[in-house]
């Protein structure tokens, strides 16, 4: 950790803020959390520093979005997920943090050429949920969840062709996680990553959080679906590359 206070409060409050924008509506901020927290401590650190905040703005975010979900691409991913963070606890200790990010990045940059490529073949019908897919997919969210709560890239890859209503789009993404992060709990604390004087800071960032859920939401309101779609794919694109950068920098 760095032994500057200040440089610390600040990416935590920022890193704070980018998840309760992300439980109000703006999955893609979500990325931004652990990254910001890497510029003063190591990522599984700053995942498990974070995570109390995570389940704080959850329960703010599933009573936002109570009456907008997909009840299918749930039954599918919450399963899907545990698959990931099973798999994430069993490889603690030997995954790369830093190859996990250019495989999230990878799969995130893969998407949005699939994405343009379908653009230039004109407009395409919208993609049913499906089983597979959402299995694999799902799971690789649970696990990049697990390990650096990054895991945006792979959900966003399976949802987004089914070119969802934005408020049924924001609130499947945020009960899904929510559920992820209670399902992280049990191993982050058998792997001994939360720590109880760690707590009191973390207390802090309640309200920064809130405030975030708050504004994330009122966003996502009035922002018209075609440009929010627009900002999800420009944020992925620009989350993916970063993700690279900081994977290959390393």
């Amino acid at each position: 950790m760095t032994t500057d206070p200040l440089i610390f409060w600040i990416a935590a409050i920022a890193a704070a803020f980018f998840v309760g924008g992300s439980k109000g509506g703006l999955p893609m901020v979500a990325l931004l959390s652990v990254p910001t927290m890497s510029l003063v401590m190591s990522p599984m650190q700053g995942a498990a520093l974070l995570l109390p905040v995570y389940l704080v703005s959850d329960v703010y975010g599933i009573w936002i979005y109570r009456h907008s979900y997909s009840k299918r691409n749930l039954a599918i991913l919450i399963p899907a997920a545990a698959i990931g963070v099973i798999a994430g606890y069993a490889l603690a200790g030997r995954t790369d943090d830093d190859m996990v990010r250019v495989v999230i990045g990878g799969i995130g940059l893969t998407f949005l050429a699939m994405r343009m490529r379908m653009r230039f073949r004109g407009k395409s019908q919208p993609r049913p949920a499906d089983i597979p897919r959402g299995v694999i997919l799902g799971s690789v969210s649970g696990f990049t969840s697990f390990v650096s709560h990054a895991g945006g890239p792979s959900y966003q890859m399976y949802v987004l062709p089914q070119q969802m209503p934005k408020m049924m789009f924001a609130g499947t993404s945020t009960i899904l996680f929510a559920t992820i992060n209670v399902m992280k709990v049990p191993p982050y604390l058998a792997l001994g990553l939360i720590e109880m004087r760690e707590l009191g800071t973390t207390a802090l960032l309640f309200p920064v959080a809130i405030c975030g859920a708050w504004l994330g939401y009122r966003i996502t309101r009035i922002i018209p679906e075609r440009a929010f779609y627009i900002v999800v794919e420009i944020a992925l694109f620009a989350i993916s590359i970063n993700l690279i950068r900081v994977g290959l920098s390393a």
